[in-house]
């Protein structure tokens, strides 16, 4: 009977077949154990050569690391075993001889193992961090579907920006210029007025030349929007958001977060209320810490870092001022130079994992910051009518995937927390 090892639990002392991977082989001479995964666990297999014709042994001595191979024999726990499991082997077929594995026991460069993205994804580690990037991306699925949220899907090339004309990946599109999308907000606030509330999930684009431990130059972006929802509730929706990713990823992931030797504690206090303070709080706060920075300055990773690590579970930090924000955020009606807008940063020292506002929902009010902001107009008519028919308070926010799983995952860097990470300086494999 061919299983997954995933549920090599239900076939105790029984035979069976796995299909998979040896990703480690040690022999005494008469015996070989086998480190052997096939994608949903990894189990040792141990071949005896009193136990298995002669074909069998031949063939597995022939084994290199990353072999791929059919194992078939009788299942059983073994505490001494790394996977708590063992086989021993009856039958071995070889699917293919693996060449000599590049990737070795001894210590390698980042550049080397970015170099081998491909073959490195295979270990234990960067597979680990793969499946809490999974636990994460259907935890916010499924927390938006009960939330009301229903997915659509935004489109990638556009003929404007979202986030600024700086960052921008410019393509020939037939002949006009068009551009890879940073953002789905735009068209989600077109949705709202069908379903209320909406989000989209996929892949988005920043022409940063940042060489950060945080910035990709294409990275995964969920993008929600909701029809009648003030400043406020879109931050409560946020936090309850991120609380819920949280007790997913602990719960549904401990066995991963062990491998990477994740320090559980500071997850486990990502509870209900977060932290909040506003930009001014936040100014002084890094002037109290020696930084030189004055009103009116944006946060960069450096001042987030110095935030983000005077707490311990996220901060919201709202109330920007205008001047530094995106043309469509709404202003403070209490003090119309700061908006309604927020950052979440994580703590550790992770910095900004969300980025919301409440948006304007007042026609003139938006023709005017498109005006100020140096938007050419016609390309914008069409976001200006949803504020010509039904227009609706309603605000947004974006959680960038990579970073988050980065921050629960306890990574020195982003690169590692997507299969195939785009930096400035790399587009390989």
């Amino acid at each position: 009977m061919k299983i997954l090892l995933k549920d090599i639990d239900k076939y105790l002392n029984e035979k069976v077949t796995l299909e998979g991977w040896v990703f480690n082989i040690r022999s005494s001479g008469s015996i070989y154990f086998l480190q052997f995964r096939d994608g949903t666990g990894e189990i040792q297999a141990v071949v005896s050569k009193k136990d298995v014709d002669e074909k069998t042994w031949q063939e597995t001595k022939k084994l290199t690391i990353e072999s791929s191979v059919k194992i078939t024999g009788k299942v059983y726990q073994e505490k001494r075993s790394p996977s708590g499991y063992e086989m021993l082997v009856e039958n071995l077929k070889v699917y293919q001889i693996a060449q000599e594995y590049p990737i070795g026991k001894k210590s390698h460069g980042v550049d080397f193992l970015m170099d081998y993205r491909h073959l490195w994804i295979r270990s234990q580690r960067q597979r680990a961090i793969l499946k809490i990037r999974d636990e994460v991306v259907f935890s916010i699925r499924f927390f938006m579907r009960e939330n009301g949220f229903v997915l659509t899907d935004s489109p990638i090339l556009t003929p404007t920006a979202c986030e600024g004309t700086t960052t921008l990946f410019e393509t020939n599109y037939f002949g006009e210029k068009a551009y890879l999308s940073q953002s789905g907000q735009l068209y989600l606030e077109a949705l709202i007025y069908s379903f209320g509330r909406v989000y989209d999930f996929g892949p988005t684009f920043r022409a940063e030349k940042s060489k950060t431990r945080r910035h990709l130059t294409e990275f995964w972006m969920m993008d929600a929007e909701a029809a009648f929802v003030d400043h406020e509730e879109n931050m409560k929706i946020q936090e309850e958001l991120v609380c819920y990713i949280v007790e997913e990823v602990l719960k549904n992931r401990k066995k991963e977060l062990e491998i990477l030797k994740r320090d559980l504690e500071p997850l486990k206090k990502v509870k209900p209320p977060f932290y909040k303070i506003t930009y001014d709080e936040a100014i002084e706060l890094l002037k109290k810490k020696g930084v030189k920075i004055k009103w009116g300055d944006d946060f960069g990773g450096d001042e987030e870092t110095i935030i983000s690590k005077s707490f311990d579970k996220p901060v919201f930090i709202e109330k920007y001022p205008a001047h530094i924000k995106a043309f469509y955020m709404k202003p403070d009606l209490k003090n119309p130079k700061y908006v309604l807008n927020d950052d979440l940063l994580a703590p550790e020292g992770y910095g900004e994992i969300i980025g919301g506002s409440q948006r304007i929902d007042d026609l003139k009010t938006l023709e005017e910051k498109i005006k100020e902001f140096k938007l050419p107009k016609k390309e914008y008519q069409w976001y200006l009518d949803l504020r010509r028919y039904g227009s609706v308070p309603h605000s947004g926010f974006g959680l960038g995937l990579e970073r988050t799983v980065a921050w629960l995952c306890g990574l020195p860097h982003i690169r590692e927390s997507i299969p195939f990470p785009r930096l400035i300086n790399r587009i390989r494999p």
